[in-house]
């Protein structure tokens, strides 16, 4: 709040999101991380834009479309209900480019997929939990998980997001 980014030759005043008054916005592009975008994305929309969320909050809501333009274009008429449009994660997008065409000739009835992601896809906080326990290691220390249930360094786990009903993550 209150810093500058630069952005092409100007400085931009960072505002406070809490107190913005989204009248007057057309779109929003959000992709602040599911607990952020929960809040302030319905907002956005309600004053009347647009809103685009990268977050996992909106993938699985009925009433909010889930687009890649790509693949199901006509899909963005249905954001009316809500003014949100959700788009999946990117290993998905990939994916479904790349199978749409498949499917067209052959009907492809079910895909199985593992995807390996980032820490970075987490946040600030599993970031600096990598780079804690990464360095730790180095010094002969015990990770001590505190974003992810088990160490994260030198790990692969089974956890993209939050753990639905199904065992499944977002």
């Amino acid at each position: 709040l209150g810093k500058e980014v630069s952005f092409g030759d100007s400085n931009i005043k960072v505002q406070d999101m809490a107190k913005f008054d989204f009248k007057g916005v057309d779109i929003v592009l959000s992709s602040p991380g599911a607990k952020v975008s929960a809040e302030y994305s319905p907002k956005a929309a309600k004053a009347g834009a647009v809103v685009i969320d990268n977050t996992s909050y909106f993938r699985m809501d009925p009433d909010i479309p889930l687009i890649v333009p790509e693949v199901n274009p006509e899909a963005i008429k249905d954001h009316t209900k809500r003014n949100i449009i959700a788009n999946p994660n990117c290993s998905t997008i990939q994916m479904v480019v790349a199978l749409k065409p498949i499917h067209e000739e052959a009907k492809i009835k079910r895909v199985v997929v593992s995807t390996y992601q980032s820490v970075s896809g987490s946040g600030k906080a599993a970031m600096d939990e990598l780079f804690n326990q990464t360095k730790g290691i180095y010094m002969n220390q015990t990770p001590q998980p505190s974003v992810y249930p088990k160490q994260i360094a030198f790990n692969a786990i089974p956890q993209i997001d939050t753990f639905m009903e199904d065992g499944m993550t977002k």
